[in-house]
């Protein structure tokens, strides 16, 4: 029963989430895809850079909300067997990272899974949610590098869910995986920021106006 459970959830979090809002509504709304512009990645970031926030936020909405389904779904089936609504959450959470990164639907093209990472990090303990996010806030309005801010906070997660405890030390093994694989698929903002021309976030839309 726990080995079904195990597959049911990889399949279903990877498959779900390889659903990705910002590649549907670019091509939906603007018949383009989003994967070929700007920094290409299909995230909100990038389609706020390129398309304004008029829908971006419509595709942060619903990167997180199809995490929170699936950690909430699992996380509770996982309970039901006998498992840690914890771990399953974790487990959930890292599958579902996978399938908004490397999607079957998008030839494995996907995004970083930062706000799939997020929303499952505050199912497996709000408390190192909330310094994440905090970490993450002071240093976007500090450095207002994006991909910096999201990595920093990645990292302090582990750190902080080794310091409260969890469930079973899987867990910290499945969210330091989980941090692993979020700051890999930064590796071209890495690049990036090495090199110092990578682009600032703001909250307001920067129109380029021609001559």
């Amino acid at each position: 029963m726990n080995i079904a459970t195990l597959i049911i959830a990889a399949v279903c979090a990877y498959l779900l989430s390889g659903v990705n809002p910002a590649i549907v509504l670019s091509k939906l709304i603007y018949h383009q895809d989003i994967r070929g512009l700007g920094s290409k990645n299909p995230g909100f970031t990038n389609f706020k850079r390129v398309f304004g926030s008029k829908y971006a936020w419509f595709v942060f909405v619903l990167d997180i909300l199809k995490s929170v389904v699936l950690c909430i779904v699992f996380g509770f089936l996982f309970q039901a067997v006998g498992l840690s609504y914890q771990f399953g959450v974790a487990y959930t959470g890292f599958f579902a990272m996978i399938g908004h990164a490397y999607p079957v639907w998008y030839r494995f093209q996907g995004g970083k899974a930062f706000l799939v990472a997020a929303a499952a990090i505050f199912f497996i303990d709000w408390r190192v949610a909330l310094i994440a996010t905090a970490i993450m806030l002071i240093l976007l309005f500090t450095v207002k590098y994006m991909s910096l801010s999201v990595m920093i906070a990645a990292l302090s997660c582990p750190i902080t869910l080794s310091l409260f405890g969890a469930d079973h030390w899987s867990v910290i093994v499945i969210v330091t995986m989980s941090t692993l694989l979020l700051i890999y698929r930064h590796k071209e903002n890495i690049k990036r920021l090495r090199e110092g021309n990578e682009s600032k976030f703001s909250l307001s839309d920067k129109k380029k106006k021609k001559a």
